[in-house]
């Protein structure tokens, strides 16, 4: 599991029209701990303004776009086999072998993950984690919880962040202290820099924190059933290119 917002349109829609709607009131029950929640929010988006939209904006600004292109690949690659990993788990088998196909055509053809011969030749690239894992089986996902850095998640997907980084490469690989570091801060701001696009619409929400929570809360749900949810799918707007 990974940090980031990736804003549903519908969701969009229904906050800033309807900010005392259904689904706000259905996000609230499962916020038992929204004081605890709205304050770590705060601190994050302290923590934002101060350090990581700028740095993002100055990364989007100045790095060339073939290189963010690069890191972006490259990173999603060292991710991916928690992907293939969540996939058996899932008992995804079609999933699986094409996702295997991916990370093999990526790490030869792809020079290590920096190209990304497999979306060309037309891989699709799935995203699984252990929360989606545990949710399929019907693991319930329990409260909203807001974590310093990491954001917003289920009391179900935090549970599941160290699993996941057993089967993350950025850990395996056994870096020096140092590569660590700058390759976890490398991460935040390639991350970051994808979605300073959403900022303006997320200004512009009448309260900032129900919008975060009722979107993320709808897009996990839509992650966890593959789709397949009760109401109308929700518009997903994607994270800007790097």
């Amino acid at each position: 599991m990974t940090v980031g917002i990736r804003v549903s349109l519908v969701t969009a829609t229904l906050m800033l029209s309807l900010p005392g709607c259904a689904t706000t009131q259905q996000a609230a029950n499962h916020d038992p701990w929204e004081r605890f929640n709205r304050g770590m929010q705060r601190f994050n988006d302290a923590s934002d303004r101060t350090v990581m939209k700028p740095v993002a904006t100055g990364y989007l600004k100045h790095v060339p776009r073939v290189i963010r292109i690069g890191v972006n690949n490259l990173l999603g690659h060292l991710s991916f086999p928690t992907t293939i990993v969540n996939d058996l788990l899932q008992l995804k088998l079609l999933a699986t072998a094409a996702d295997i196909g991916r990370f093999a055509l990526n790490s030869t053809l792809g020079i290590g993950g920096l190209l990304d011969p497999a979306t060309r030749v037309g891989i699709p690239h799935n995203r699984e984690d252990f929360g989606q894992t545990l949710g399929r089986w019907g693991v319930p996902d329990g409260p909203y919880l807001v974590l310093p850095v990491v954001g917003p998640l289920t009391l179900r997907d935090a549970a599941s962040l160290l699993v996941d980084t057993q089967t993350d490469l950025r850990v395996r690989l056994h870096l020096s202290t140092s590569a660590n570091v700058a390759l976890g801060v490398l991460t935040l701001v390639d991350r970051r820099a994808s979605f300073l696009s959403a900022d303006e619409m997320l200004e512009s929400a009448f309260d900032r924190y129900a919008f975060i929570r009722d979107a993320w809360l709808q897009r996990r749900e839509y992650q966890v059933r593959d789709g397949d949810v009760p109401e109308e799918a929700p518009l997903e707007v994607e994270p800007e290119a790097p």
